[in-house]
């Protein structure tokens, strides 16, 4: 064979391969179930008070594509959370790590019903365990008074 052949069949030959070795690999399947899980963590950008999962806007559709995309490239969900999360920050999880400053979101509830039930309780104890001796002797009625009640009570009726 001659020189120039030679160079001609390697040149086909690296045309007809793929530029990227990952992308020669067929897609896998994905599952919508993992898609609706990841998407459900994450909130919409657009609404705000509503899951990429349930979220109706064209920016959620655009995500759960952008998901559906990664996970069939063959990233993990943790990865794909992790993409939106370097994206748009940790606001955009639904629910606050827990960990540093956003450990509070998730103690102060709890501190607040202890503090309301040891309250409660204190409360309910001293009220159960009020002294009795302690009270204001009953004020004497004049006699005259009481003869001059009784008398208008008479009257009235």
């Amino acid at each position: 064979m001659s020189r120039v052949a030679i160079i001609l069949f390697a040149a086909l030959l690296l045309l007809g391969a793929p530029a990227d070795p990952a992308s020669a690999q067929p897609a896998k399947p994905v599952s919508d179930d993992v898609v609706h899980e990841i998407a459900a963590q994450l909130r919409c950008v657009v609404c705000q008070n509503l899951s990429v999962a349930d979220s109706p806007s064209e920016m959620a559709g655009q995500m759960r594509a952008i998901i559906r995309e990664r996970l069939a490239a063959g990233e993990s969900p943790a990865e794909v959370q992790r993409y939106f999360v370097d994206r748009y920050g940790e606001w955009i999880l639904l629910a606050p790590p827990r960990r540093g400053f956003t450990l509070l979101v998730w103690l102060l509830p709890l501190v607040a019903v202890a503090v309301g039930l040891v309250t409660a309780g204190a409360l309910v104890w001293r009220w159960t365990h009020r002294r009795h001796g302690a009270r204001t002797p009953p004020v004497a009625v004049d006699p005259a008074m009481s003869a001059r009640i009784r008398r208008e009570l008479e009257r009235g009726s």
